[in-house]
């Protein structure tokens, strides 16, 4: 992981996540980490936190359900690397600015999260954890790829009613999260899932709660 800024310079309620976030490494994500071989693909992904009248709040936006890669899955802004982009923190502000619109100059990059492998996708993806100092109004771009945009409350997400697991006939079994309208799995509830522990917002809840994927995704 890189660290771009010291903990001083967010919010208290960021601090303890920032300061554990740069002294991580890959194994932290283990759930959501599956070593690959082959030709890979360079990605990042904006773990963007703000404070709104909820608290602190996270960004997430759900994928059209037209989409080739994980149509109608709920994720972090982010996308594939392009080659003029400066590194992971130019693609995850880049594709943030063109799936919702986000405007980079209110984001303040704090930690380069280790690199993560995607299987499913074959991506490399790098996350981004940032501090949304200047939030702006956020919506679709463009409905072909973007089908909602939300600020979720960390608090909704770390409630332990809204946590539990799923599983899927492939044999995945992992963490989910229920957000209105959207249901949290895979990959992003992964990070999620390790984001809310490092920050100290960890509630007790029910790990054995295992749910049928495609049974949780009708009940959204």
């Amino acid at each position: 992981m890189t660290a771009l800024s010291d903990p001083a310079d967010v919010p208290e309620w960021m601090a303890t996540l920032v300061k554990a976030a740069s002294t991580i490494d890959a194994s932290t994500f283990s759930g959501v980490n599956v070593p690959m071989t082959g030709k890979t693909r360079s990605a990042a992904v904006l773990i963007l936190l703000g404070e709104g009248q909820d608290g602190p709040d996270v960004l997430l936006l759900r994928r059209a359900d037209t989409l080739g890669s994980h149509p109608g899955q709920v994720a972090f802004p982010g996308g594939a690397a392009d080659p003029t982009d400066g590194g992971p923190v130019d693609t995850a502000l880049r594709e943030a600015r063109e799936e919702t619109g986000v405007l980079p100059e209110g984001v303040r990059p704090v930690v380069v999260l280790p690199v993560l492998h995607v299987p499913v996708s074959r991506f490399l993806v790098t996350p981004v954890l940032a501090h949304w100092h200047e939030p702006c109004p956020v919506e679709p771009v463009d409905l072909a790829e973007t089908a909602a945009v939300a600020r979720v409350p960390i608090a909704h997400l770390a409630d332990p009613a809204n946590r539990f697991r799923v599983s899927h006939p492939s044999g995945y079994v992992g963490p989910a999260f229920s957000a209105p309208g959207m249901l949290v799995w895979g990959f992003t509830a992964g990070l999620l899932n390790g984001l809310i522990a490092l920050g100290g917002w960890e509630r007790p809840w029910d790990g054995t709660d295992v749910r049928d994927l495609d049974l949780a995704l009708r009940a959204t």
